[in-house]
């Protein structure tokens, strides 16, 4: 026993440069390993205190719910933004839209065409025209109804351009 052991102590002596030789590059290999795993292990601490810079507390968790919370909160009030903007439009259309103004001389013997027809419409062209006749003596008014851009009543020549101009005119 005791010459198989001295055996394994001689064959152990002779290998031994080579057990060091695998030691020290075994060594190499894992300090290599060591600092590529430290620099990584730098960034990507680096990227979570960037990401967390603002939070007091680095709970993802919290922070993922904090978000998520957020973010149903934005699409809640979108959804009531947009059935708000619906509702202005829809209203909208009912709202003067269109405007036509005319001016004219209603008689020979008064100048500077102080006679006005005023059209305002609806976007369906719904609405009304005014027609203000002014003489030396007096001044009258007119309104008309427009129902669909034509009305029941006899529209003078005036009236009718003003009409024409709102119709023509661009509906916000």
């Amino acid at each position: 026993m005791l010459k198989a052991m001295d055996e394994i102590i001689n064959n152990l002596e002779n290998l031994s440069i080579y057990l060091i030789l695998v030691n020290t590059i075994l060594t190499l290999v894992l300090m290599i390993v060591l600092v590529s795993t430290k620099s990584k292990l730098k960034k990507l601490n680096n990227r979570y205190k960037k990401f967390f810079k603002n939070s007091d507390d680095l709970n993802v968790e919290r922070l993922v719910e904090e978000n998520i919370d957020l973010c149903n909160e934005i699409l809640n009030k979108n959804k009531d933004i947009e059935s708000k903007i619906n509702y202005i439009e829809r209203n909208m259309l009912q709202c003067v839209q269109k405007v036509g103004i005319v001016r004219y001389n209603a008689f020979d013997d008064v100048g500077s065409n102080l006679s006005f027809a005023i059209a305002l419409l609806d976007g369906n062209d719904n609405g009304i025209v005014l027609n203000g006749i002014y003489s030396r003596e007096s001044t009258t008014t007119y309104a008309k109804s427009i129902i669909n851009g034509q009305s029941k009543y006899p529209l003078s020549a005036e009236e009718i351009q003003a009409i024409d101009i709102a119709k023509k005119s661009k509906i916000y």
